[in-house]
């Protein structure tokens, strides 16, 4: 396996992550396909969603693979009026990443973070590792320590 940014960075911040592999699906890039991929919980596997709002530009959000982003409780997260998610061709320019791949470690530029507040009931939870086929688990306090992440209710 090839290390990715996202390896790279936690690897280099101290921070302990296991790998997990799987054979990606490029009909089904969801994060509830990953979960059965996996195996792994469905609470603890986390997608990885960008937004530009309306006064402080971008910003990544972690919510469970199997929930939706509430956009209303993200924005009041973030101190925005209104938040949209970008849409997936400009994915690659904002974060450096591509769908289905994007990392909230490794971003090109480190944008404002919010992990859905369930990730706190978990020792460790999972996100991509910067590329289609590879997630990274973590322990969640410790990720949201390092990109300077907080924890809020963001989902539906």
């Amino acid at each position: 396996m090839t290390k990715t940014n996202a390896m790279r960075l936690l690897e280099s911040a101290g921070i302990e992550y296991e790998t997990l592999e799987y054979e990606v699906d490029e009909n089904d890039l969801s994060g509830v396909n990953v979960c059965k991929k996996t195996g792994k919980d469905k609470d603890t596997v986390f997608k990885t969603l960008v937004f530009h709002g309306d006064k402080n530009g971008y910003g990544v959000c972690c919510i469970p693979a199997y929930d939706e982003l509430d956009l209303k409780k993200c924005a009041k997260a973030f101190g925005e009026k209104k938040v949209d998610l970008i849409h997936v061709k400009d994915l690659l320019k904002v974060t450096g990443y591509i769908r289905g791949g994007c990392s909230p470690v490794g971003v090109k530029k480190q944008f404002p973070t919010v992990i859905d507040e369930t990730a706190t009931l978990f020792d460790k939870i999972y996100f991509s590792g910067g590329q289609r086929g590879l997630m990274l688990g973590v322990n969640p306090l410790e990720a949201a320590e390092y990109i300077g992440a907080e924890f809020a209710d963001i989902t539906v």
